[in-house]
């Protein structure tokens, strides 16, 4: 028969290893995002993100390679996991074109969660998904 204090440890223990667990993750935006977006189901643009989390703001960078742009601006609601995310690029003739996001995250739990909602890249509108590799 096992002592009360023993199974006690033990719930104890099983917690603190549940807790380390999550505590690893980070911030809620920290990672590469990847997806797409577009205007129509079938005209779709692939996207990615990596952010990361220094203690105070949101850093990151759109498309990272040769034709990388930072993110001006990303700012986080977590009242209600919205997030709005702002860039300065320039389109394939060179022309600066501002690119403007918003949208909530969802399956908070998860590490792969999602980030859903709308986008607009100069006078094009459209809608985005992304998700957390």
């Amino acid at each position: 028969m096992q002592s009360r204090a023993f199974r006690r440890g033990c719930l104890w223990a099983c917690l603190a290893l549940a807790a380390s667990g999550f505590a690893q993750e980070g911030y809620p935006l920290t990672g590469t995002w990847s997806g797409d977006w577009g205007a129509t189901a079938t005209q779709r643009t692939h996207l990615t993100l990596v952010m990361s989390w220094d203690g105070k703001n949101v850093t990151g960078i759109l498309n990272p390679g040769p034709h990388s742009t930072p993110l001006a601006s990303v700012f986080v609601d977590v009242s209600n996991w919205t997030v709005r995310i702002e860039a300065d690029a320039k389109d394939a003739s060179g022309k600066p074109v501002h690119i403007a996001a918003q949208g909530r995250l969802d399956d908070l739990g998860s590490y792969h969660r999602t980030l859903t909602g709308t986008w607009s890249e100069g006078t094009a509108k459209g809608d985005f998904k992304v998700t957390r590799e």
